[in-house]
């Protein structure tokens, strides 16, 4: 039977734009009826702005657009390969990893916070946000395969945001990662989005904590990246 997300008021109106962060998104899957061109699909329709990897002189690989990028538009998705976050914690080398804490977001494990808005979760058993789990159990590996995501630098006044997004499912824990537009982005202007990381919380192969400054140059910037 075909039905479509909306008619079960996960996401009220058509995902056109998203102006502020949300715990989660649902947008319709391969079970609704409705076709590509639902305005409920917005982030499964690829990259949409012309963006252009460059280099810069003290952040390495970084990616601007070469056009006006509106308030709330999905910008791009940060893909990889998925894989288990046990799997990957010694690879010290690998700079790559998206973490997928949606579900630590959502309970605020770790001193995450929330998004700015929440939605409520469908009841259904299928999703699961209670959790013991300090740590996500996935994350996303683009290390080896990926797409421009890989290359956005992190700022700590960004004008992106990142999105969790469910479509084809409802497990959390494997939502897909969306960075949207937190403000009108200029032609021409780095893309950038707060990589989150917490002070002291990158452990390097010999045991000790890592240190990384921040280059971003905001007035606020934070001078660590973790």
């Amino acid at each position: 039977m075909n039905f479509c997300l909306r008619q079960f008021n996960f996401f009220p109106i058509p995902l056109v734009k998203l102006v502020a962060p949300r715990d989660v998104v649902f947008e319709c899957g391969p079970k609704c009826g409705c076709g590509p061109d639902c305005g409920n699909r917005v982030s499964q329709c690829g990259i949409k702005y012309k963006l252009q990897v460059f280099r810069m002189p003290d952040k390495g690989w970084a990616v601007r657009t070469l056009e006006k990028i509106p308030e709330g538009a999905p910008v791009c998705e940060y893909i990889g390969t998925l894989k288990r976050s046990d799997e990957v914690e010694n690879d010290t080398d690998n700079s790559y990893f998206f973490e997928i804490d949606c579900k630590q977001t959502i309970n605020e494990i770790e001193g995450r916070e929330r998004r700015l808005c929440h939605v409520p979760l469908p009841t259904s058993s299928s999703v699961d946000t209670e959790t013991t789990e300090t740590e996500p159990e996935f994350c996303i590996d683009a290390g080896s395969y990926g797409n421009v995501a890989r290359f956005i630098n992190h700022s700590c006044e960004p004008n992106l945001f990142v999105q969790c997004v469910l479509s084809g499912h409802h497990d959390i824990r494997l939502a897909r990662v969306v960075l949207f537009a937190a403000t009108d982005i200029c032609p021409y202007q780095e893309l950038t989005y707060d990589y989150g990381y917490q002070l002291d919380s990158v452990i390097g192969a010999d045991g000790n904590i890592k240190h990384m400054s921040c280059h971003c140059g905001e007035p606020n910037c934070r001078k660590r990246l973790y």
